[in-house]
């Protein structure tokens, strides 16, 4: 690191006895002090306001290239995430909600979907109340496919990139809770009322927000990538009858 430093002002030194050189020369072919000083104390006059161009303007255009950049890479993770956990996690989910039926039918998402399509949804999802009723051999396959998936869970925390995304990263955590819930549980089958109530409660959370990042990331595969929509669409998991064949 003092290297560097040190490199650093050698080239800084030299670049200051170029500009003398060059003044001299000027000096000794126009003989002319006054003009090189109104041109001099003009450049140093500027020299502020081209900082504040490359602090303000040049600066916030290189931090949002490289935000984009990143949220293009989470977008690319979230995708993993729903094709490996997200989509069937879904429908694990679905089957101790109640009132499904009344939420899957604004969900069934088709190719003329736009912006305001998306938008209005995800109004009527945030007013949505789950009706999250656990039974034993529902959290049973639960605790056997979250522990199935633990490990690639795992990996996504792991990944940094997830720190931009403070939205997700809560998704995933409510996730893991409920995996550690149901993984100190030894017999799913002989718990107390309240305790399946907590549960409940666990699941409808993390449930809300599932739903929340699956819009998001359909959204996104509309917009980008109309290939993988089309796939999405096909295998929606909040259509009781889905058909990945093109009809």
């Amino acid at each position: 690191m003092r290297r560097f430093f040190n490199w650093q002002i050698i080239f800084a030194l030299i670049l200051i006895f170029l500009s003398l050189v060059f003044y001299f020369i000027h000096y000794l072919i126009f003989k002319d002090l006054h003009h090189i000083f109104i041109y001099l104390i003009g450049d140093i006059a500027f020299l502020f306001l081209d900082v504040l161009i490359v602090m303000l303007v040049l600066h916030r255009l290189l931090v949002f290239r490289e935000k984009q950049s990143i949220l293009k890479k989470l977008n690319m993770v979230i995708g993993t995430f729903f094709i490996e956990v997200g989509r069937e996690l879904i429908k694990k989910f679905s089957k101790f909600d109640t009132n499904f039926a009344e939420v899957s039918k604004e969900l069934l998402i088709t190719n003329d979907w736009n912006e305001k399509d998306f938008a209005r949804v995800n109004k009527i999802i945030d007013r949505y109340e789950s009706k999250i009723k656990s039974s034993k051999e529902g959290l049973i396959e639960l605790k056997d496919f979250l522990i199935s998936k633990r490990q690639f869970l795992l990996n996504l925390l792991g990944n940094s990139n997830l720190l931009e995304h403070e939205s997700f990263t809560n998704l995933l955590w409510a996730v893991f809770h409920i995996a550690d819930e149901l993984s100190y549980r030894i017999d799913l089958t002989k718990l107390p009322d309240s305790d399946y109530e907590h549960l409940s409660g666990d699941i409808k959370r993390a449930y809300k927000q599932l739903i929340f990042q699956w819009l998001n990331y359909m959204k996104h595969l509309s917009k980008n990538y109309p290939y993988l929509f089309s796939l999405a669409i096909r295998t929606n998991p909040f259509d009781a009858n889905p058909s990945v064949e093109v009809k």
